[in-house]
């Protein structure tokens, strides 16, 4: 296991792990994730982060074949979740560091989460603190709630090094460490997942922490994420910076989803003619069925759509399960700035797209027609109904969202 320079004297000592299929609650298939940790060699030698507990003999074994572990001297802990800090007992024992440090909240994390922590020489850091370590400084920023209330960031001004725990960060579980060396239509697809299925909620702090960056003047020629890829050189910072920018403004977007589950084939059949009345606008829709789509997938695509479209036969005075925590889901993450409308079939009480507009309504989504329902199968005058309230959708979300 050997550690790699990602820029002279700075080394990555992380874990790949590729057999990794559930995140947060939402699903990695087939990608897997890394968990990054860094090494600066300087006259006091300082580790970032660690790595989940499983893999903290990989990250020692990395750290063996770089130095001994007890010549790290400082321990810098950006984030203290369980998938960066798990193996901090470990490292901390084989390593002895004469300085652990975190931020305000981190201090209170750590005490929650380790037993141990009263016997660690723990420092608190906070916005502003810096450290010399020889050549170089370190300066720490706190981002509370980038994701977790902890957070904070670590800047290396003589390298140009942010440190970022998990803003910046993708799931690609791969042999290459740099965002340049892999296709960019792919790893714009993982930061999107990434980001729409943890980070959206927190899009007010994102911009607010690119606010801060942007006022402290960070030059920066590389983003190290402590999840999959980092971004080197000033076109691939400039390009992570944009992208979590537009990620976090969540401007409405000419493009619908059609998310549905189904009983009978009728909501699906209703879906479809929802989708062609769409498309009869000119505006690009995708149909996403819960039974055989991961709701972390429908959520990834949600990003792109400025409407979403719901249905769900009426089940037990309600709507069908998958369709129920997906909305639960996709509640919790608090997308903003989206359309949406209900639809769906029922046997005899007929509550489910009362339920579906009442659910999107609490979200936010502005509902701008009717929903559309029909008993048991629809029939022909049934699915032009559906049609024509696809064209209204398309017509309404195209207003919004002008050329």
């Amino acid at each position: 296991m050997k550690a790699l320079e990602i820029t002279k004297d700075i080394y990555w000592i992380g874990a790949v792990d590729y057999a990794s299929r559930d995140f947060h609650g939402y699903s990695l298939s087939p990608r897997g994730t890394t968990y990054n940790a860094y090494v600066i060699k300087d006259k006091k030698n300082v580790l970032f982060d660690t790595v989940k507990e499983s893999f903290a003999g990989t990250m020692l074994c990395r750290l063996a074949n770089l130095m001994e572990p007890a010549s790290i001297d400082y321990i810098v802990v950006n984030h203290v979740e369980l998938d960066h800090a798990g193996a901090l007992p470990k490292v901390i024992e084989a390593c002895k560091p004469e300085t652990v440090f975190c931020s305000p909240m981190g201090l209170k994390a750590i005490e929650a989460h380790f037993a141990d922590h009263g016997k660690w020489p723990l420092k608190v850091v906070k916005s502003g603190d810096s450290v010399s370590i020889g050549k170089r400084n370190i300066h720490f920023v706190e981002t509370r709630m980038l994701h977790w209330p902890d957070s904070m960031v670590s800047y290396v001004p003589e390298d140009k090094l942010l440190i970022c725990n998990d803003a910046f960060g993708q799931n690609i579980a791969c042999s290459e460490r740099f965002a340049d060396e892999i296709d960019r239509a792919v790893l714009e697809a993982a930061m999107t997942e990434y980001y729409h299925n943890i980070v959206l909620p927190y899009s007010q702090q994102v911009i607010k922490v690119l606010g801060q960056l942007g006022e402290l003047k960070l030059d920066i020629d590389m983003i190290a994420p402590d999840h999959g890829l980092i971004f080197r050189g000033k076109q691939d910072v400039r390009y992570a910076l944009e992208t979590y920018r537009r990620f976090a403004e969540q401007k409405m977007q000419k493009r619908a989803l059609i998310v549905y589950d189904t009983m009978w084939h009728s909501t699906e059949k209703m879906a479809y003619a929802i989708a062609e009345g769409l498309s009869s606008v000119g505006v690009p829709v995708r149909i996403m069925d819960l039974k055989n789509h991961h709701h972390s997938a429908v959520m990834t695509e949600v990003a792109r759509c400025g409407l979403i479209v719901a249905g769900s036969p009426t089940h037990n005075n309600g709507i069908l399960p998958f369709m129920s925590g997906f909305l639960d889901y996709m509640k919790g993450l608090r997308p903003q700035n989206r359309m949406g409308a209900a639809f769906g079939s029922y046997g005899w009480s007929g509550e489910c797209t009362k339920i579906l507009s009442e659910r999107l309504r609490e979200m936010g989504f502005e509902l701008p027609v009717e929903p559309c329902r029909t008993q048991y199968v629809p029939a022909h005058a049934a699915l032009k109904e559906c049609f024509s309230m696809g064209a209204a959708l398309g017509v309404a979300l195209a207003d919004k969202c002008p050329a």
